[in-house]
């Protein structure tokens, strides 16, 4: 049960290193052929272009996993924790929004191209497979995003999610809250 766990926790991890190490192994490949060679091996840009796209959209799932996905937050960091909370289920909640929006609109586009048929220059996959990770990216960030709210909701540790004070060093606010 722990490795099922783990691969649960840290699956889009996972998917994005191993896309990435195609990615590094297809451009070190197609490099090398160059400079040995003189030619060019025809499907290394387009499999690394592939994979880093790929890797891009899952990987907004990692970073709304770690809590790490971009967002600004200066402006709130001296009011206390209850209205920073406020403000940043606010901000998840328009992003939440967005991604389903996102999701949704994708989803339009990706079935249109599975229609057509329109397969890749070199490796002659469709299309369709690699537009795909554009919804499935958001649909996976807007899950991380849940199951952070939910975990902490949990443990009682809703507070944290703002916590920024403690690990910028400033002073705790007044009446121990943090």
């Amino acid at each position: 049960m722990p490795f099922l766990k783990k691969l649960y926790f840290n699956f889009e991890t996972y998917v994005c290193v191993a896309l990435i190490a195609v990615m590094i192994v297809s451009l070190t490949a197609q490099v090398g052929v160059r400079f040995l060679l003189g030619s060019a091996v025809a499907w290394a840009e387009e499999l690394s272009r592939y994979c880093f796209i790929c890797a891009v959209y899952l990987g907004t799932a990692v970073a709304a996993q770690k809590l790490t996905h971009v967002r600004i937050t200066a402006q709130f960091m001296f009011f206390p924790t209850q209205v920073r909370l406020v403000f940043r289920v606010v901000a998840d909640t328009i992003l939440f929004a967005f991604n389903v929006f996102l999701a949704w609109l994708c989803f339009g586009i990706v079935s249109r191209s599975m229609q057509y048929g329109e397969t890749s220059a070199t490796l002659g996959i469709d299309i369709a497979f690699v537009e795909a990770v554009i919804p499935v990216g958001a649909v996976l960030m807007n899950w991380r995003l849940l199951e952070n709210y939910y975990l902490h909701w949990r443990s009682g540790t809703l507070a944290q999610l703002v916590a920024i004070e403690t690990d910028l060093g400033l002073p705790k606010e007044k009446g121990g809250a943090s």
